[in-house]
C-alpha cells in the first residue's frame, strides 16, 4: 500500500465537501449501537484521512485515527489531538490496545488490491476490537458494479479556490485504475497535477469471508452511508 493523495492532500476537504460527514457518522453510530456488546466508548477510524468522520464521532466516542498519509494526518490534527493519530498501514498498525469500535469508511479498504491484503487488513483491524465490539467496513465498488472505461469530472467553485478534477477510469483484471488530472487555481498559483489510484475489485462474499475468518459475526447493509453497502462485524 502506498500514499495516493500525493498531489491533492491540501485540497482534499474542498474536493469532498459534497459529503455529509455528520449524516454519515450518525448512520454509522446507529449501526454501531445496534450491534455493540462491549461496554466502552473507544473508537478507532482506520484510513481516517483528514479526520472529518472522527470529528463527528467525538460526539459519542473517545476517538483515535490511523492513516498512512502524513499530510492528511496533519490536517486531521487541527481538530483531533495529535497523540490520538498514528501514521501507519491498515495491514500492520499496532495501537497497543483494543477498542470498542473500529471503522474503515469511504471505501478506503479498496486500496487493498489482493484478497491476501484484504484479509490482512481486516484481520489486523479485528485484532484491535474488544470481544463484543464492532468492526465497520464500507467497501469499494464490487466487480460487477465497476464499469470501465469511464470519465468523470468534479469541480470546486469557491471564491478563492477553483478546481477541475477529471478522472479516467480503466481496469486491469480485478483492479480498478483511476487516473486523476487536476487543474487547481488559487490567488497565488495555478497548479496542474496528476495521480493514479488503484483499488481492488472484490465480490460481496470476499469481504464477508475476510470478516468471518477474522472471528466476526457479520451483518450486511446493502445501502450504507453512500450507497456502496456496509459490513458490520461483531467480535465473538
Amino acid at each position: 500500500m502506498k500514499i495516493v493523495f500525493t498531489k491533492s492532500a491540501r485540497f482534499y476537504d474542498a474536493m469532498y465537501s459534497f459529503k455529509d460527514y455528520a449524516k454519515e457518522a450518525q448512520e454509522v453510530h446507529e449501526a454501531i449501537q445496534a450491534h455493540l456488546r462491549s461496554d466502552g466508548k473507544t473508537l478507532v477510524d482506520v484510513a481516517c484521512g483528514t479526520g472529518k468522520h472522527l470529528h463527528e464521532f467525538m460526539n459519542w466516542y473517545e476517538v483515535y485515527g490511523v492513516d498512512l498519509d502524513p499530510d492528511l494526518l496533519g490536517i486531521a490534527s487541527r481538530t483531533i489531538p495529535g497523540e490520538r493519530l498514528q501514521e501507519d498501514d491498515m495491514r500492520t498498525f499496532n495501537l497497543g490496545f483494543e477498542a470498542d469500535v473500529v471503522t474503515c469508511l469511504f471505501s478506503s479498504i479498496g486500496y487493498m488490491t489482493s484478497k491476501s491484503d484484504l484479509q490482512k487488513a481486516v484481520s489486523n483491524m479485528a485484532q484491535h476490537v474488544k470481544p463484543g465490539g464492532v468492526l465497520i467496513v464500507e467497501p469499494w465498488l464490487y466487480k460487477e458494479h465497476y464499469h470501465a472505461p469511464h470519465l468523470h469530472m468534479l469541480t470546486v467553485d469557491d471564491d478563492d479556490l477553483k478546481i477541475a478534477r477529471i478522472s479516467q477510469g480503466s481496469r486491469r483484471d480485478d483492479i480498478s485504475i483511476i487516473d486523476f488530472q487536476y487543474l487547481i487555481v488559487t490567488q497565488d498559483e495555478v497548479v496542474r497535477e496528476s495521480e493514479r489510484h488503484e483499488l481492488g475489485l472484490f465480490e460481496q462474499s470476499d469481504y464477508q469471508h475476510a470478516m468471518e475468518q477474522a472471528g466476526l459475526a457479520v451483518e450486511y447493509d446493502p445501502i450504507g452511508p453512500m450507497g456502496r453497502g456496509l459490513f458490520i462485524g461483531t467480535k465473538k
